[in-house]
């Protein structure tokens, strides 16, 4: 007779399986228009697990001791892009994830912000310092 974690586990382990189909990550493609998108997603899962044996006093050797155990799982699926095929060409569309904090939104924002201080540091770098000595040229 098996154990009862190696019960448990087994179970949980046919499980994940179970979930780590292909078409989770990689699903149907799906047509429209001519157009077929293939939808891609990460999959993330976090499992735990224990278990105990308790003796009982007036345990007889032949029987096995009591046991107690619990086991838990989260599972999470994100969507990562899309692959688009049209007319033989492929493209990978990202999905754009939002900013959970205000810190991800201000790193966002960075890019943006720098490249409109270089073109004001580019437009003041373009026009002359002193007009009035060009003009007299």
């Amino acid at each position: 007779m098996a154990h009862p974690v190696s019960d448990m586990l087994n179970t949980t382990m046919q499980k994940i399986r179970d979930l780590m189909d292909a078409n989770t990550v990689v699903g149907n493609p799906i047509e429209v228009g001519g157009v077929t998108v293939v939808p891609v997603c990460k999959l993330s899962i976090g499992y735990g697990s224990g278990g105990s044996d308790f003796a009982q006093k007036s345990q007889k050797p032949e029987n096995p001791n009591a046991f107690g155990g619990g086991a838990g799982m989260g599972v999470s699926i994100t969507p990562v892009s899309f692959l688009i095929v049209q007319n033989g060409n492929v493209k990978v569309v990202p999905v754009e994830q939002p900013a959970a904090t205000t810190v991800e939104r201000v790193i966002d924002m960075v890019p943006g912000v720098v490249d409109k201080v270089q073109g004001i540091v580019g437009k003041n770098k373009e026009t002359p310092e002193n007009p009035e000595i060009d003009q007299e040229a």
